[in-house]
Protein backbone atom coordinates (compact mmCIF):
# COMPACT_ATOMS: atom_id res chain seq x y z
CA UNK A 1 0.00 0.00 0.00
CA UNK A 2 1.77 3.17 -0.95
CA UNK A 3 0.61 6.03 1.04
CA UNK A 4 0.88 9.81 -0.38
CA UNK A 5 3.21 12.17 1.70
CA UNK A 6 1.57 15.04 2.73
CA UNK A 7 2.74 18.69 4.45
CA UNK A 8 2.58 18.88 8.02
CA UNK A 9 0.60 22.35 8.15
CA UNK A 10 -2.35 20.29 6.09
CA UNK A 11 -2.78 17.09 8.93
CA UNK A 12 -5.49 17.75 11.06
CA UNK A 13 -6.30 17.79 14.86
CA UNK A 14 -5.58 14.87 16.77
CA UNK A 15 -4.11 12.81 13.81
CA UNK A 16 -0.43 11.40 13.99
CA UNK A 17 2.09 10.97 11.30
CA UNK A 18 6.00 10.28 10.19
CA UNK A 19 8.22 12.57 9.47
CA UNK A 20 9.71 11.43 5.87
CA UNK A 21 11.11 14.67 4.78
CA UNK A 22 11.88 18.54 4.72
CA UNK A 23 11.93 20.89 1.87
CA UNK A 24 15.77 22.60 1.33
CA UNK A 25 15.67 25.66 3.30
CA UNK A 26 18.43 26.27 6.81
CA UNK A 27 15.07 25.88 8.59
CA UNK A 28 15.40 22.26 8.41
CA UNK A 29 18.25 22.38 11.04
CA UNK A 30 16.35 23.84 13.68
CA UNK A 31 13.16 21.64 13.04
CA UNK A 32 15.96 18.93 13.55
CA UNK A 33 17.57 20.52 16.69
CA UNK A 34 13.93 20.61 18.24
CA UNK A 35 13.33 16.81 17.26
CA UNK A 36 11.53 16.74 14.28
CA UNK A 37 14.00 14.16 12.72
CA UNK A 38 12.93 12.16 9.85
CA UNK A 39 11.32 8.87 11.26
CA UNK A 40 9.82 10.70 14.04
CA UNK A 41 6.46 10.42 15.12
CA UNK A 42 4.12 13.77 15.77
CA UNK A 43 0.84 14.46 16.49
CA UNK A 44 -1.10 17.24 16.01
CA UNK A 45 -2.52 18.77 19.68
CA UNK A 46 -4.29 22.14 18.72
CA UNK A 47 -4.35 24.47 15.98
CA UNK A 48 -4.93 28.29 16.78
CA UNK A 49 -8.21 29.85 15.70
CA UNK A 50 -7.04 31.57 12.73
CA UNK A 51 -4.42 28.24 11.85
CA UNK A 52 -1.40 29.89 12.90
CA UNK A 53 0.19 28.42 14.93
CA UNK A 54 -0.26 24.91 15.42
CA UNK A 55 0.90 23.07 18.68
CA UNK A 56 2.61 19.27 17.87
CA UNK A 57 3.87 16.06 20.32
CA UNK A 58 7.13 15.51 18.78
CA UNK A 59 9.85 13.55 21.28
CA UNK A 60 7.92 13.57 24.15
CA UNK A 61 7.11 17.26 24.45
CA UNK A 62 4.69 19.95 22.67
CA UNK A 63 6.02 22.32 20.16
CA UNK A 64 4.54 25.23 18.39
CA UNK A 65 5.06 25.92 14.89
CA UNK A 66 4.09 28.70 12.75
CA UNK A 67 2.18 27.48 9.58
CA UNK A 68 4.88 28.52 7.67
CA UNK A 69 7.17 26.27 9.50
CA UNK A 70 5.32 23.73 9.07
CA UNK A 71 4.98 23.71 5.25
CA UNK A 72 8.74 22.62 5.69
CA UNK A 73 7.95 19.45 7.04
CA UNK A 74 6.43 16.46 4.23
CA UNK A 75 5.14 13.26 6.66
CA UNK A 76 3.25 10.18 6.18
CA UNK A 77 -0.12 10.01 8.11
CA UNK A 78 -0.70 6.80 10.31
CA UNK A 79 -3.46 5.36 11.88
Amino acid sequence: MNKSLIKLSSLGIGKSAVITAFEKDELHIKLMEMGCVPGETVKVEKIAPLGDPISIMVAGYNLSLRKTEADFIWVEEIG
